[in-house]
Order: structure tokens, then sequence, then C-alpha cells
């Protein structure tokens, strides 16, 4: 396993691990697997998503503020951070993606990315190679 290790400087922020994860396949020699990219946070999560236009971030993070706001009133845990909590259950803390000949397999304009809900702080993720064996 591979643990990244991540600084967030903001409450909410998205940030892109995809080359991380990239150098920990490749570092691995797995030409052909899995790859889990796991958060054990959490107020953290882990999603795949568009990463040419950094706007996409921008509005993702805008409409979820919207939705699951900072300050709702009925909110009850004490350390002020539920909406965090919330977030990461509807975003999710792992992704698992396909490896082919070495290479993690996204889409032209996908990248993975850390999301953090209740920065800033230092993170990790945690990435497993998952080798395929073909009989």
């Amino acid at each position: 396993m591979t643990v990244v290790q991540l600084t967030t400087h903001q409450r909410q922020e998205l940030i892109d691990i995809t080359r991380q994860v990239q150098a920990a396949v490749t570092a691995s020699g797995v030409q052909d697997g899995i790859v889990v990219v796991f958060s054990p946070h959490t107020t953290g999560g882990i999603m795949v998503n568009e990463n040419w236009d950094p706007d996409v971030g921008k509005d993702f993070l805008a409409f979820l503020g919207q939705r699951v706001p900072h300050n709702f009133p009925d909110f009850r845990h004490g350390e002020g951070n539920s909406d965090s909590h919330i977030l990461v259950s509807l975003v999710g803390s792992q992704v698992s993606l396909i490896i082919q000949e070495g290479h993690v397999m996204l889409g032209q304009w996908q990248g993975i990315y850390f999301c953090e809900f209740d920065g800033p702080r230092e993170r990790a993720c945690w990435v497993q190679v998952v080798p395929v064996s073909h009989v």
C-alpha cells in the first residue's frame, strides 16, 4: 500500500491526486489490475471528475454547499462539522479503477480527487494496487 500525504489549505477544496495514484501504480510494477484509492477520514472523500476546467470543481463545491450548508440550524453534532460528514457520505470515501498496461484507465477529461470538506488539515489517501492474474 502507498500512502499519499496531503496538506489542505481551505475548509472545502478538491485536490487532484491523479499523478500520485499513477505513480503508485507505476512503482508497483503491476500491468493489469485494479487500484483502490481510499480516504481514511470521515470528513474527506474521494471522487473521479473532470480535471480540465477548474470551474467544474468550484461549481461542484458551490452546488453541494447550497444543498448541505455548513450552518444548517438543525445540526446537533458538537464539533460543528456535520455538513462535512454528510458530504463525504454523498461523495464517497473510495474509488476503484482499472489498470491496463500499467496505466490507470481514466477518460480523456477525468482526474482523481481528494475532497476536503473540513480543512485545512493534514490528510492521507491510501492507494492499494491489486494485480489481476491471467490464467
